[in-house]
């Protein structure tokens, strides 16, 4: 396999305080988030929030600057919406917060009659979401969230032994909180494809991690002469060159998506960009550490070894 940094020495449990202090940070972010999201404080999409998405197909192309302009003039400002070049059609969300009296939707196919009488339209699709279905949607949100941590303990388990599991867990934990956190503090909108983003960084984290613990696994078991730190620092350094390769090439993928993969994508891949990054810095900094850490000593790692 190519490798970036070859063979390397690196003292990553040396720095585990440092690390361990900028993931308390991270999670605490996360936390505050979590928080925010659970009493509707935070910047949540219709899915959770409720409103309206109205999508319309008109007979001649219509520039989006010009459409947000229209629905600006018409009390509509905060009206979100998606361009399909191709197909001549827009996609515009509205959350519940906006006031009006009358349906939204009949509110914004009033408006692009108004504004635009000559380019006729009609209405591809048109959902509404009330507020307590969003409430449902966020609760099965979180409960998809802490299933997909009961399965990720369960199979670390039995792939290897609970403190593994319970250490992954925590790394993965850290992953999807570290990523809820930054999308809290720049003010990101927080929808159903970011929840699917955050469940599928954490199988990426968990798969790397996977990697550096079966190393780490295999060298406690021929090197038990050695101190434990080394042991976890000569695994880590043996599949470092591995896993920044693997990250690497997901990462080249995700930058073209963020750059120009438009309103729809954009969050989505922003999720999976910062998740990749937190989840390889996770598997090093996280993960391996807490096994240096595990409740009885280092000692008891090596015995069970």
């Amino acid at each position: 396999m190519f490798e970036i940094l070859g063979k390397t020495n690196i003292d990553f449990m040396g720095k585990r305080r440092i690390a361990f202090m900028f993931s308390g940070i991270m999670v605490l972010l996360g936390l505050v988030a979590v928080i925010q999201i659970g009493r509707g404080a935070a910047n949540l999409g219709i899915d959770f929030a409720g409103g309206t998405a109205v999508q319309l197909k008109f007979d001649q192309p219509i520039r989006i600057d010009q459409a947000r302009k229209a629905l600006e003039a018409h009390g509509l400002g905060d009206a979100e919406l998606q361009e399909f070049v191709q197909e001549n059609k827009l996609l515009i969300r509205v959350k519940t917060s906006t006031t009006i009296e009358e349906k939204v939707a009949e509110r914004v196919m009033t408006v692009f009659s108004q504004e635009f009488p000559a380019n006729r339209f009609v209405v591809d699709s048109s959902t509404e979401i009330g507020p307590t279905v969003g409430k449902k949607l966020q609760q099965d949100a979180l409960i998809a969230i802490l299933i997909s941590f009961a399965g990720i303990v369960m199979y670390i388990a039995a792939r290897f032994e609970l403190r593994f599991g319970v250490a992954a867990a925590l790394a993965t934990f850290h992953d999807v909180l570290a990523v809820l956190g930054a999308f809290y503090v720049l003010d990101k909108e927080i929808t159903l494809l970011v929840v699917t983003a955050l469940l599928t960084l954490a199988g990426y984290s968990l798969t790397d991690t996977v990697v550096v613990f079966d190393r780490i696994r295999e060298n406690l078991r021929f090197r038990r002469r050695d101190d434990i730190a080394t042991v976890i620092n000569n695994g880590i350094n043996q599949v470092l060159s591995r896993t920044i390769v693997t990250s690497l090439t997901v990462v080249l993928v995700l930058i073209p998506l963020v750059l120009t993969g438009g309103e729809v994508l954009h969050d989505f891949s922003l999720a999976l960009l910062w998740g990749v990054i937190f989840g390889t810095y996770s598997s090093v900094f996280v993960a391996s550490p807490l096994l240096l850490i595990w409740p009885g000593g280092p000692g008891r790692l090596l015995k069970r070894a």
